[in-house]
């Protein structure tokens, strides 16, 4: 198990980086590349090994990809009805996106599947997806406990239709894009229409590639989605796949250049589609004055690059309140927003965070405990936190515990550049899920090693 020391960044940040591939994007280029008729070049792959999961998963089921260098592959799609039987359980690793997606694209097979994954995603409940494709005729079975009646874990077993599966018109409680998708991958395998509704707009990556590979989908305003496969030649059709850097992990550059200081400062093509901005959002909000400069687009995604200056110590950033809609869009950011939140001034709210208590860790304990440990004021909340700022000076220097999520690591490590001593942050492996390199990106900006991973 390795460990980070980080040392208190001494100068403003500067420098010009791009940021892994987007994960969420990522996961889609491999599902989709693998049911094209043809053969799929996608580049930008994070490397990251929550997206190695679902390739795996893919090649288990016979669809070759091969590399081609750094985040750069040649997939053999076999169509979307020339998948076959792996011939072991799928391990989904960590990776909560590879087994709600693949739940879906497993539902309309004609073969069983298992998928299982580490201790933590064993405990990461799955009914809010396995309910709507039971709905549609999937039959998948989980894991029960007594402490959660009805609620349904890993390992779980998807058995082979035994024909098409049912057309759904489905309202989510909860805007959840691997909800979303887990459905419309499965629509493909539907003999009518399906229909998704969200009470709010979430990641729209699935409707916007499969769009692009000539599915037959259509969205209708915010928070609406319908992919009808009646008539359709069940043909997607292959074309090249650029995943842009990912947003998330872009966040933790952004506020660590908001809490340092920055000074010719810029994250290169960075996804900036609307669903994924929550976070820039908030911190506009907030007075940080990030830039964003759009130059191109990628599988029907913007993308652009992120521009910084901040004056030394950091810029002077101000209280808001987070909840609603802006939520959903910066849900894996919020508990790095939190940071930004503790060096603002005045007090921040986060409200309708509540699924944050069901990712790899409570997020919302784990961020508070993180907080306090550097000193910072903080109040847990059934759905949020409440974080009394401290512009100026250091926050304590701390011995984290991440708890073996990849976030707390990160953002613990961007609180711990503006601290007054070395901290500790414990069990980091886990970054590597979905920026590796993180430690690398951060001593490349801050012109020296202020990062250091130990065994």
């Amino acid at each position: 198990m390795t460990s980070f020391v980080v040392e208190p960044v001494t100068r403003v940040l500067s420098g010009r980086v791009e940021v892994p591939g987007d994960k969420s994007i990522g996961h889609r280029s491999l599902l989709f590349g693998g049911l094209c008729a043809g053969e799929v070049e996608v580049s930008g792959l994070s490397g990251g090994q929550d997206n190695t999961r679902t390739r795996v998963a893919m090649e288990a089921m016979g669809v070759r990809v091969v590399d081609r260098g750094p985040g750069r592959v040649t997939i053999s799609g076999v169509g979307v009805d020339g998948l076959r039987a792996a011939r072991g359980a799928i391990d989904c690793g960590n990776s909560g996106t590879s087994m709600r997606l693949l739940c879906g694209l497993l539902g309309g097979q004609r073969f069983d599947s298992r998928l299982f994954g580490d201790e933590s995603l064993t405990r990461r409940p799955m009914r809010r997806v396995t309910e709507p494709l039971r709905s549609m005729g999937a039959v998948i079975d989980g894991v029960s406990r007594a402490d959660r009646p009805g609620e349904v874990y890993p390992p779980l077993v998807v058995r082979g239709a035994r024909g098409p599966l049912a057309g759904i018109d489905v309202e989510l409680a909860v805007a959840s894009a691997q909800v979303k998708s887990a459905i419309l991958l499965a629509g493909l395998y539907a003999d009518g229409p399906v229909r998704v509704r969200e009470p709010g707009p979430s990641r729209d990556h699935t409707e916007r590639m499969l769009a692009e590979l000539g599915a037959p989908i259509a969205t209708a305003g915010e928070g609406s989605v319908t992919l009808d496969p009646v008539g359709w030649d069940r043909r997607l059709s292959a074309a090249a796949i650029q995943v842009p850097g990912d947003p998330s992990s872009a966040a933790f550059l952004v506020a660590a250049a908001l809490v340092a200081g920055a000074s010719g400062f810029a994250l290169a093509r960075v996804c900036l589609n609307p669903t994924r901005t929550g976070f820039l959002d908030a911190v506009d909000e907030m007075g940080a004055g990030v830039r964003r400069a759009l130059a191109a687009t990628g599988p029907g995604e913007p993308i652009g690059d992120l521009v910084i200056d901040a004056p030394a110590g950091g810029a002077a950033l101000r209280a808001t309140s987070v909840g609603g809609s802006l939520v959903v869009r910066a849900i894996d950011e919020l508990p790095v927003l939190s940071v930004l939140a503790a060096r603002a001034d005045g007090t921040t709210t986060i409200a309708d965070a509540g699924e944050l208590r069901v990712k790899e860790s409570d997020r919302l304990a784990t961020t508070c405990a993180m907080l306090r440990a550097f000193g910072v004021e903080v109040e847990e909340l059934a759905d949020g936190l409440v974080i009394h700022g401290q512009p100026g000076g250091r926050l304590r220097a701390a011995h984290i515990d991440s708890h073996g999520d990849h976030r707390i690591a990160m953002s613990a490590t961007i609180a711990a550049l503006v601290a007054d001593g070395p901290s500790r942050i414990e069990d980091t492996d886990n970054v590597a899920t979905s920026y590796p390199g993180f430690a690398r990106a951060l001593n490349q900006l801050a012109g020296g090693q202020v990062v250091s991973e130990v065994g």
